[in-house]
Parts: structure tokens; sequence; C-alpha cells
């Protein structure tokens, strides 16, 4: 009755505990312990679970008693372990005391230091598949077609490419802005505009851009969309309002092109290229509209009216020419008159009407 008697299968070690304090480890087998005072506890652990997690562990392993049994990792607050068991990663074990049994499983630890506050390892993405990897890592993914500007402790670092990467959290503050380099499209819309002779004017502009310098566009506005839409939208009022309806209507290739290099003075210095800028659409108002057709009607009406005039000037010209060489050349008016009387002739029967005395011997002699 004064003894315990204990069976540790050959996947197990016992913890023995006396009054509570660890006292030694006892190998697979069959134990009798004397133990009359009932002070004795006996606590199995499974070989297969490399890890071994006992409250009183630095007690355990200050008593020497792990030596040769487990491998035994202190981990200090910039350390940090990744663990591979059985060839695969298992775990990423944070600052403190930490053991694992030898010889029964595979396990593999690779200590890594957060001081860099980026971690960059060529099985990144197995890694932060794992459930610890939240606890340890800020994780952010820049896409196709992008750029991400990073800062770290608010100090611009380097401009990263496409992919996926972690920082260590509680190393530094970490902050990456994801940047979109594909070519863009921004739209102004509805723009009320006075010309120099108080015409208000509808207009709707159209700007083609990408982005030329990443970090200058973070660092330089905070809504770089917002900030170009503001210049295009100062500078169309500015081009327009210096001109009078008449010189912007005829001179719109000129405004254009004024209105383009502005633009793209400005937006350089946000970090933005600007492709292309152009008036979509310029709208009049109503009475204005029926007014510049009335005048656009008037004028085509005058091109018409001077168009005739000309045609009949010159038909009264080319008369007077010609009557004036007839009347100077006797033979080429008797010519003339055979070829009217020659129509007359060949058109069908011809009849003649004399009635003025003499008149019938001068068709005769015609004749």
């Amino acid at each position: 009755m004064f003894f315990k008697k204990v069976f540790i299968r050959g996947f197990e070690v016992g913890f023995q505990y006396r009054n509570g304090e660890f006292e030694k480890i006892l190998n697979s087998g069959t134990h009798r312990i004397f133990d009359p005072f009932n002070r004795l506890t006996i606590r199995t652990l499974s070989l297969r679970e490399p890890w071994i997690v006992d409250e009183q562990l630095d007690l355990i392993v200050k008593s020497g008693k792990l030596a040769s049994r487990a491998e035994v990792l202190d981990l200090k607050d910039h350390q940090r372990a990744l663990v591979w068991i059985d060839g695969r990663f298992s775990t990423i074990l944070g600052p403190g005391l930490h053991a694992y049994w030898l010889g029964h499983r595979d396990v593999k630890v690779e200590l890594v230091d957060t001081t860099l506050y980026r971690f960059q390892h060529a099985q990144l993405k197995n890694i932060l598949r794992v459930a610890e990897a939240i606890r340890h890592f800020d994780v952010c993914s820049v896409n196709r077609d992008c750029v991400g500007v990073l800062y770290v402790d608010g100090r611009y670092v380097e401009t990263l490419e496409p992919g996926q990467y972690a920082f260590w959290l509680q190393s530094a503050e970490a902050r990456v802005v994801e940047i979109d380099m594909r070519e863009n499209q921004l739209d102004v819309p509805g723009q009320e505009i006075m010309t120099l002779d108080k015409v208000s004017l509808r207009m709707n502009a159209l700007v083609t851009y990408l982005v030329s310098d990443p970090r200058r566009l973070v660092s330089a506005t905070n809504d770089a969309r917002y900030a170009l839409y503001r210049d295009v939208q100062l500078i169309l009022r500015e081009v327009v309002g210096a001109r009078e309806l008449d010189s912007f209507l005829s001179d719109k290739n000129d405004i254009t092109t004024e209105l383009d290099q502005k633009v793209r003075e400005k937006a350089k210095v946000i970090g933005i290229d600007v492709r292309c800028v152009g008036i979509k659409d310029i709208i009049l108002p109503g009475d204005m509209k029926d007014l510049m057709n009335r005048v656009t009607e008037a004028k085509k009406a005058a091109e018409a009216n001077l168009i005739a005039r000309r045609e009949e000037t010159a038909a009264m010209r080319s008369q007077a020419n010609t009557a004036k060489m007839l009347a100077e050349n006797p033979t080429l008016m008797r010519m003339r008159e055979l070829e009217i009387l020659e129509k007359i002739a060949s058109a069908g029967k011809l009849n003649i009407v004399v009635g003025e005395k003499g008149l019938t011997d001068r068709v005769v002699n015609l004749l």
C-alpha cells in the first residue's frame, strides 16, 4: 500500500513531481515507486508531440535532466524560431524558453533576427500559411501592374515590385502604399466657364495619364486624382477666360496645345506623366446657340448672293465682249446669223411671216 505502480508506454516519458516540484524523468516501462505519504505525482508526456510543455520548464531545464534528451531554445525579444517537423513547416516560436525531444521526430529550427524589419525567406508562402503567422507578421501584397511604396517608421525605404511581403510586428511600423502604374483616364465634366466677352460655356475635358514617380506621388499629395482634377479645372478656366468667344472657337487647336502644356507642368510636380489633354464637348447657352445659327445662316446667304452676282457680272462681261467683236467684224456677224438660221432650219418646219416692206427681199437674200 506504500508503493505506486506506474506504467509508461514505449513512446512516452514520465515526469515525476514531489510535493508539486519536478524531481526526475521516468523512462518507458513499469515503475514501482515508494510513496507512503502520497506526495508523488507522475505526469506522462508523449514523444510523438515534439514540444515539451510544462509550467516548470525553466526548472526542468536547470536541473539538467533534459541533457541529451531534448534541445532547449531560449529566444530573446529580437529573435524568432522557424520550425520544420518531418520536412514540413510547423510553427513560429516567439521569445521565451522552448524545448523539444530529440530522436523521435525530425525537428529542424531556424533562428531569425527581427531587427531586420522585413522578413525574406525562400519558403515565405508556406510560412505565412500557418495560424501563428498573423501574430508575428504584417503581411501585404502588391498586385500585378502596381508598385508598393514602402515606409518604415515614417521614412521612405524602397519601392516594391508586385508580390507578397511580410514585416515583423513590433519591430517597426511598416506601411506600403500601392500605386497603379497602368495608364489611367480622368474626366473633368460640366465646367461652367465664362469667356473674356462674358459668354458662359459648359465644357467637358479628358486627361490621359500614368504615374512616373510613385514616391513623389505619395509624398506630394494624399489624393493624386483629386489634385490632378483640381489643376486641370483651374488651368481650363485660366486658358478659356483669357479669350473671347470668337477667338476661342477659331483657335481651338492652340487652346488645346496651351492647356496640354500647362497641365503637364503641373502634373510633373506630383509625379504624374500626362499623355494627352483634350476638350471633349463645348456647350453654348440656348440663346447664344440660336444667335450663332442666325449669324452663320446670314453669312452663308451673303456668300451665296456674292457668288450669284459674281457669275452674273462675268456673264454680262462675256456678252459685252461678244457684241463688240460682232460689231467690229461683219463677216463674223454674218457667220453668226447663218449658225442661228441653221439651228432653226434643223429643228423642223420653218414658217416665215413677213410684215415689213422690203423684209422679204432681205430674208430671201439671206437664205
